[in-house]
């Protein structure tokens, strides 16, 4: 599994940092960072309920 970002989409509304903290952050410039692009399938429900939550679906959990 791995996480995409758009970073052109994100609007650094920060939905995903609150929903997994462990995985994303909103850097500096106002984007988000992924800070594990390849997460265990542990981690698959709530990186999916996070992607989801992004307003300007910005976010991909691809297998």
């Amino acid at each position: 599994m791995r996480i995409e970002a758009d970073r052109a989409l994100c609007d650094g509304l920060g939905m995903c940092e609150a929903m997994a903290p462990d995985f994303f952050e909103v850097g500096d410039d106002g984007t988000v960072v992924v800070l594990d692009e390849s997460p265990g399938e542990e981690h698959r429900a709530g990186l999916t309920a996070a992607a989801d939550a992004c307003p300007v679906l910005a976010l991909k959990v691809r297998d």
